[in-house]
């Protein structure tokens, strides 16, 4: 899969400009603050039909603009389709393909995207959410339905944190907490059902990787970690929704007293290991690096085996962050797909790759 075209319009800081793009590698150069992230943005956002920056649509919004369009024409499954996302202050967004009106859980079926970021290279190091996030952002894109599941979750989740918050200043509130804890529980089974597979074959695509990445002197684990209850991660929906609510009631008590929800898929977390060892504790920085690069390139390869074509990949001024070993690792292991790479300066990045070269700067595209 890939992106032809990009027409962006009033989107950030481009008034109007449009991008070709190679079906291979693609270098986006220029100073800071020109614009390149959010030429990346964009598109993300053909993908997951949201921002990787910010929860609110109307910062997409450029200055002075009443409404941002994304346009793209874009090559999926063997067929040529065009994308649009209108975003317009106080309405919600619309999502097109080929015309047809989509949800942004919809979209994963025409365009998948892998982003890696310089906050991705300290995904190791991290507390539990940016995993968490890694696997929602994965899953959402090849399962739609996971991603109502995540929505519904969510609404229950921040519905009972405002009643354990309130509720010894409106006891009545009370009344509704069983519903909210029902709800978490259904939901949070299929959380942990889709989750503990991906983490499986996460583990079983990072491990080779990494291996080769480190001279097969270290080796990669991932596990993946729930609520102590759930004796089956793998189990059906029904038995994990029983293991949850018993551990949901026999902590009944302490969340009353704690204002907090305590069991559900909002504690779930990767466990990652090299060697056996806890990575998070005892891993070095050049470690943790090469654990976080070897993860996204399996994220990657899970995409390709389960359409049959390479995600989008996405990097966005990471090359930077790494040493001239990993640069040659990830410039080394990109082919076969889309890629676009942004960096202050060419640095020959496009020489090593044989990429197309693209200069932003300005909210102009050259």
């Amino acid at each position: 899969m890939r992106i032809n075209r990009i027409a962006l319009n009033g989107f950030r800081n481009y008034d109007f400009e449009t991008a070709d793009f190679s079906p291979g590698t693609n270098v986006i150069y220029g100073e800071n603050a020109q614009g390149k992230t959010n030429l990346l943005e964009s598109v993300y956002m053909l993908a997951m039909g949201r921002s990787f920056r910010t929860r609110f649509d109307r910062e997409l919004i450029g200055f002075g603009c009443d409404s941002a369009e994304i346009l793209a024409d874009v090559v999926s499954h063997e067929r040529e389709q065009t994308v649009r996302i209108l975003l317009r202050s106080g309405v919600r967004k619309q999502i097109t393909v080929n015309s047809v009106k989509k949800t942004a859980s919809e979209l994963g079926e025409t365009l998948n995207v892998v982003l890696f970021c310089p906050d991705d290279l300290n995904l190791i190091k991290e507390g539990a959410a940016a995993r968490r996030r890694l696997m929602d952002n994965a899953i959402s894109q090849i399962r739609p339905r996971y991603a109502e599941y995540l929505s519904q979750f969510n609404k229950f989740y921040e519905s009972k944190t405002r009643i354990l918050k309130d509720w010894r200043e409106k006891p009545s509130l009370l009344d509704t907490l069983d519903e909210f804890s029902d709800g978490m529980c259904r939901t949070s089974a299929q959380l942990i059902r889709y989750r503990a597979s991906f983490a499986a074959r996460l583990a079983d695509e990072a491990a080779p990787i990494h291996s080769e990445f480190s001279g097969a002197d270290e080796k990669l684990g991932i596990e993946y970690s729930t609520v102590s209850a759930v004796k089956d991660p793998t189990a059906s929906a029904k038995e994990i929704f029983y293991d949850l609510c018993d551990h949901m009631e026999a902590h009944r008590r302490a969340e009353l007293d704690s204002g907090q929800c305590l069991s559900g898929a909002h504690k779930d977390d990767l466990i990652i290991s090299i060697n056996g060892k806890n990575a998070r504790s005892f891993a070095s920085q050049g470690q943790t690096r090469t654990a976080a690069l070897s993860i996204k390139l399996a994220e990657r390869e899970i995409y390709l085996d389960e359409t049959g074509e390479y995600p989008i990949l996405l990097l966005d001024d990471v090359l930077s962050e790494l040493d001239t070993k990993r640069q040659e690792f990830v410039l080394n292991r990109i082919g076969g797909g889309q890629t676009l790479i942004t960096c202050c300066e060419d640095e020959g990045i496009s020489r090593r790759t044989g990429g197309k070269v693209l200069h932003v700067g300005n909210g102009r595209i050259g």
